[in-house]
């Protein structure tokens, strides 16, 4: 009898193991669907300017699609923007502190626009390329960054470089 208990539990996690392994193998297939999002930049808007504090907001919005047949969610977009090949700075377009079914679902083939607020901060190493943001003399605009998307099971990390 000691023998058939023993066995039982072998068997028990032998099928606790193929279960894990399943989950797996399931969620790396996940990836796969995860790495065909699309990631395009469509604007950069001007929304103020404030002299004081010598520091402009700007409305950046990103066109996000979703080619693949798995239902997704943008975790986060973590971007450099360049105006006219200067670099303006650092910005983070981040959904990871809402619970995943809080956010927009990026069903098969949907096209989601995401904006985001980037803000300049005026000093003596970019005054010039601050005049002109604030000026409207930009002519073109680059986001250079990473795209992480989320499903139930997975995650995924994407570079982009997008720009109009």
């Amino acid at each position: 009898m000691a023998l058939q208990s023993k066995m039982t539990v072998y068997v028990a996690i032998a099928g606790v193991f193929a279960l894990m392994g399943g989950i797996i193998f399931y969620a790396s297939l996940d990836n796969v669907e995860l790495e065909q999002v699309e990631i395009k930049l469509t604007s950069v808007e001007l929304i103020g300017a404030d002299t004081i504090k010598d520091q402009a907001k700007f409305d950046v919005t990103f066109l996000v699609k979703n080619p693949s047949d798995t239902t997704l969610t943008v975790a986060l977009i973590d971007f450099e923007l360049y105006g006219d090949d200067k670099l303006l700075g650092p910005g983070l377009y981040s959904t990871v502190d809402i619970a995943l079914p809080g956010r927009a679902l990026f069903y098969p083939g949907a096209e989601i626009p995401l904006k985001n607020i980037f803000v300049l901060t005026k000093s003596e190493a970019n005054s010039e390329i601050y005049e002109d943001a604030i000026n409207s003399r930009i002519t073109s605009f680059v986001a250079k960054g990473k795209i992480t998307t989320q499903t139930t099971w997975s995650e995924n990390d994407k570079d982009f470089s997008t720009g109009y």
